[in-house]
Order: C-alpha cells, then structure tokens, then sequence
C-alpha cells in the first residue's frame, strides 16, 4: 500500500492537467527574460498583488535570501521571530549571503508584536548595529501554520515606515492564509515592501518561488539571483506550472485545511497527545505526553502506512497537501485512533 505522506506539503506531485500545461509550455531564455511563459507568470503575480514587478526564483529560500541582500546592507541587523524560516531553516543565509546579522524575537506561534518590533529597533549609535530590515512569516511554519492578524501587520507597518524600515514578507504558505482569512492579496500588497510566495507548497508546483516588489526593487532583485546562480534558461516549462496553481490551486487549499482540523479532533480523542497547536490552515503540531516520544510514534505511523516528521523530542508535524485525498484523511483518522 502507498504510503500518506503528511510529512510536508513540499512532496506533491504535479497533476495530470499541470503536466499537460507544462508540456505546451512556450519557452525562451529567462536570463535575457524572453521566455514568455516565465513572463506571464511574473507578470501575473505582479498583478496579483497590486505590486510592480515579480521574480521567479528556483526556491523559497533564494527568494528570501535575495530580498534581505536587497534591503540591507553588510553589518545591518534584521528583526524577525525566533522560529522563522529566514533564520533556522535558511542554512545561516542571511550572514552569509548578506553580512547581516539577526535580532530574533520570541514571539507568539511564530507570530511578533508591533510593539516587539519597536523595542528591538537599535538606536542611532556606531555602537550598535543598523537595523533596517523586519521579517514576517505568514503563515508560520514552526507555528503550526498560523496565520498573523492583519491589524497587527499594519501596525508593524507602521513602525517600520516611522523607522525608515523595510518591510518583507516570508509568504511561503500566504495563500493559505489569505484562503483561511478570505483575505485579498492587493492588501498584502501594499503593506510590504517585498513578498516571497512558494509555488511548490500548498499549490503543488515541482520547483519555484516568486518574488514580488517594486520595479527598481526586482530589477536590483535579478542582478542578485544571478549572483547567487539562479540564472536560468528555459524556465517557462516550470513557470508554466505556477500558472496553472495560481489559476486553478488556490481555492482548493480551503479543502487541506478541512482535512488538518478533521486530524486535528481525532487527535484530541488520544491520550498520548499533550497538546495541540491551534489548527489553523494545513499544519498540525501536536506535543505527546512525557511517558512517549515522538519518534516512536513516527514509526508507528510509519508502519501504518503514515509517514509524519518528529520535530523534536516531544513534538510531531502533520501537513496536509494536494495529494491527500478526503479518503487519505479517513485512513489517517482510524490509524490515529488505533494508536
């Protein structure tokens, strides 16, 4: 029996309709930004967001990382959550590629404050570290897919403009999030300076991450992704496939999320979970009780047929994706149950 695999949405597979696109894809050379269908992609995020101008970069990581060498500069200091992917997840990237160094804030499910962001904001002293850049995470990964308030972004909007701060947004699940807030994107749009949003997530694409901004912005933005070796050639055949997801695998993400709360309450039922991170979108968290441990039961799954990721000693992540089916869950459900 195939095995569910809920260790992460980044495993789904193109559908046969994203592969036929792909296939009639009209390609070019992106490096002299003549494929066309990596021009209609950018293009259609640009006007997706009310924002200027996109980049596609081969992952999610390249697109942050491109955006913090944009907006600072070597021995600037960037503002972000303790837990947030630019920070833990990006292979020391922002010290490496762009000379910065971290102000990482203990925030709330991945989630910080206004009111944090102002506190961390160093003074106008030789002594210190320029700040320049905040980095929000939306939805937050290590924060059980949590979505931020949107009053709370507008008032960290604020302190960054009062500050002469840039502003960008690590959107790697924000579809998701616009799905589960029934949010418009335009709004996101004009709160941040810069917007990184994963193809190969919750939209099921094979590769991709586009980056979004101001036209001087990307222009700088290109300059530096071939820098980093993100040049690339005819990349339309993938582009091609973030067409088809934006086209026609938004909406559908409402459904991953149904099937994590459907998790979620079977979960609850089971003596061995601690706790469980509010579901918010398609990530669950769970803690076990101190008598467990998380590996354990992540072989158990495994022998089951459900493949899941323990996060630490005491934690186990489920993510639901494209790829599990309404009858997938059904199966993870009474497995949990037979636990």
């Amino acid at each position: 029996m195939t095995p569910i695999d809920l260790r992460s949405d980044t495993v789904t597979r193109p559908t046969p309709a994203m592969l036929q696109a792909m296939m009639q894809a009209k390609v070019g050379d992106d490096v002299f930004e003549e494929d066309p269908s990596v021009n209609q992609l950018e293009g259609m995020a640009a006007r997706l967001f009310g924002m200027e101008a996109a980049l596609y970069c081969p992952s999610g990581t390249m697109s942050n990382q491109i955006a913090i060498k944009c907006h600072t500069q070597p021995g600037d200091e960037v503002v972000c959550e303790k837990n947030a992917h630019v920070y833990i997840y990006e292979g020391g990237g922002i010290a490496f590629n762009a000379g910065a160094q971290v102000r990482a804030l203990d925030g709330d499910r991945g989630r910080i404050t206004a009111e944090q962001v102002s506190a961390a904001i160093n003074p106008d002293d030789v002594h210190k570290a320029r700040t320049s850049l905040v980095c929000l995470e939306n939805t937050s990964n290590r924060g059980g897919g949590s979505c931020y308030d949107l009053e709370e972004i507008k008032k960290v909007r604020q302190v960054c403009q009062d500050n002469h701060l840039k502003l960008h947004l690590d959107g790697a699940r924000l579809f998701n999030a616009l799905v589960a807030g029934k949010q418009e994107a335009t709004v996101y749009g004009r709160l941040f300076d810069s917007i990184s949003v994963c193809l190969n997530k919750g939209l099921g694409c094979p590769i991709g991450s586009i980056l979004i901004g101001p036209a001087a912005f990307i222009r700088q933005a290109r300059r530096v992704r071939k820098v980093f070796g993100g040049g690339m050639r005819q990349a339309g055949f993938m582009a091609a496939a973030g067409v088809y997801a934006l086209e026609h695998h938004v909406k559908r993400l409402a459904q991953d999320h149904a099937h994590a709360d459907a998790i979620r309450r079977a979960l609850e039922k089971k003596g061995f979970v601690k706790g469980i991170l509010p579901v918010e979108t398609n990530i669950i968290i769970f803690e076990v009780e101190e008598s467990y441990c998380a590996r354990t039961i992540a072989t158990q799954l495994k022998d089951a047929g459900i493949l899941a990721i323990a996060i630490s000693a005491d934690q186990l992540r489920f993510v639901t994706h494209l790829d599990i089916s309404p009858e997938m869950t059904d199966r993870v459900i009474k497995v949990i149950e037979s636990l």
